[in-house]
């Protein structure tokens, strides 16, 4: 359609002319232009089904008849097409990127109404075939899209368990027995409780127990409870509202909770919970719902949760300290990891695994050590567990030259592990071993005493330092563990270590 004379004068379109001759005038000519210039035009009704497609989009699409697609829905033509959307809203989408096949279409849509502004159809356009022209922006977004797929694959390889029920190392009776609990208890979706001296492979049977149970594809979430202030605990594990607390972030944030959705929630050092959040744990347990700190909303859950203590747990429940509901709730499955000391036999394959592991972690070559330096790490206490022999071995490796470790080349490492007492508990120990020795000292000379092991000592005068400690504090186990300076969870298993956890 070309523009009449009477609408043009010496400078072009006159001034003044009328928004509805203007608008008669220009929209055949913007349509006639588009379609022209285009890469293909369609257009669909109210329902979303094709009225019009021009033969150059047919075309591309590999449609040799233009007239069989009429009438069709537009997604069963172009899967990816948002002319629906365009039809259901009436607004325009001026730019966006369309899938078809292997290609991408850059495209625009725009309603399609009648004299009266009625809603009658929407039209697209592809403005180009290839994103080629849109270079500098595609650039961008490739190199952002292929960033949050790295993000999202590493998030999700951080939340996956890296352990089996298999990697317990040990074919001992009580190391047998264990994997076949665990191996029971993948099998059914109740909560867990693993009860263990530290570094006995709580987390370990964990991660193997979700790995081997239906939500093994789910997330698995690990929360050391102890390591969290007692004022974060419910942000970090309920979430948060926006700006539940002053200097909450103004978005919400979503706690460990939500993060395992799905999957498997592990709660290490759950003997530390706070009390008060005893109870807000045990609804989400019995409901499978929660209420983030600062929010009237309760969403609900898919989590299994797996707890974990080294604690009399108890002990806990009748000083009051913890709520026996949540126990009985907690532990509907129990698992006790035998410490090392207990299984001797499985040392030596523990020791072989943690020589492969430092030797594939440094870079060199497994150590070797002899027999007589294997018998020696198999009679020693490890009350530590295989955290304890782990680190004992990585220091055997920086203080030797390689050759084949002998029983004299730990000696000295083993001596030097049990004689470090914590400060400030070093005062108080010192205190009561000095008096025991100087006790030794005045009975020696009439009445010489058999010498005792250098453990045996420090464990009788840290057992002295405790008693001191709860004597001074008046049975008060919180002022006790901070006038030793340890936590409550270290005074909790020194005391059931030494026989002072009954009160």
């Amino acid at each position: 359609m070309a523009i009449a004379r009477n609408d043009l004068d010496h400078n072009g379109l006159i001034i003044g002319v009328s928004p509805e001759r203007f608008r008669a005038v220009a929209m055949p000519l913007l349509f006639d232009h588009l379609n022209a210039q285009c890469e293909g035009t369609i257009a669909v009704n109210r329902q979303a089904r094709i009225v019009w497609i021009n033969d150059k989009y047919a075309e591309k699409i590999g449609i040799s008849d233009p007239r069989s697609v009429l009438g069709k829905e537009v997604e069963e033509v172009l899967p990816a097409s948002r002319l629906r959307e365009v039809v259901d809203s009436g607004l325009p989408s001026m730019l966006d990127l369309m899938a078809f096949g292997d290609e991408h279409f850059v495209v625009t849509r725009i309603p399609l109404r009648d004299e009266d502004g009625t809603l009658v159809g929407a039209l697209g356009f592809v403005l180009f075939d290839r994103a080629r022209h849109l270079k500098p922006l595609m650039s961008k977004f490739n190199v952002l899209q292929t960033q949050l797929v790295a993000t999202q694959n590493e998030l999700a390889k951080a939340r996956r368990a890296r352990y089996t029920i298999a990697g317990f190392i040990g074919t001992s009776p009580a190391a047998s027995e264990v994997k076949r609990q665990a191996r029971r208890a993948a099998q059914l979706d109740a909560t867990v409780l693993i009860r263990g001296e530290t570094g006995t492979g709580k987390e370990l049977l964990a991660q193997g127990i979700h790995n081997l149970s239906p939500r093994a594809n789910g997330p698995f979430v690990a929360v050391n409870v102890a390591a969290i202030p007692e004022t974060l605990v419910e942000a970090e594990l309920f979430g948060t509202a926006p700006g539940a607390f002053t200097g909450a972030d103004r978005k919400a944030r979503i706690g460990k909770f939500e993060v395992a959705n799905g999957g498997t929630l592990f709660l290490d050092e759950i003997g530390d919970l706070p009390l008060a959040l005893q109870a807000k744990l045990l609804r989400v347990l019995q409901e499978q719902e929660i209420e983030p700190l600062g929010s009237n909303q309760v969403k609900p859950l898919n989590v299994r949760v797996i707890a974990a203590t080294h604690i009399d747990l108890e002990a806990k429940v009748a000083a009051g300290e913890f709520r026996d509901d949540l126990y009985y709730r907690l532990n509907v499955l129990a698992l006790k990891v035998p410490p090392l000391r207990e299984r001797a036999s499985d040392i030596p394959s523990v020791i072989e695994h943690l020589l492969d592991d430092i030797a594939n972690r440094s870079g060199q070559a497994p150590m070797e050590l002899t027999a007589d330096a294997i018998a020696l790490l198999c009679h020693q206490p490890w009350r530590g567990n295989v955290r304890e022999l782990g680190n004992l071995l990585e220091r055997a490796q920086l203080s030797t030259d390689g050759a084949p470790l002998e029983a004299r080349h730990f000696l000295p490492l083993l001596a030097d592990q049990t004689s470090k007492p914590a400060p400030p508990a070093a005062a108080l120990i010192e205190v009561a071993a000095t008096s025991a020795g100087t006790a030794g000292l005045e009975t020696a000379a009439s009445d010489p005493a058999p010498l005792q092991r250098l453990a045996e000592s420090i464990a009788q005068a840290e057992r002295r330092a405790l008693q001191s400690a709860l004597l001074a504090c008046k049975g008060n186990r919180r002022r006790a563990a901070t006038e030793l300076g340890i936590s409550r969870a270290s005074l909790y298993s020194k005391l059931q270590l030494h026989g002072l956890s009954e009160r």
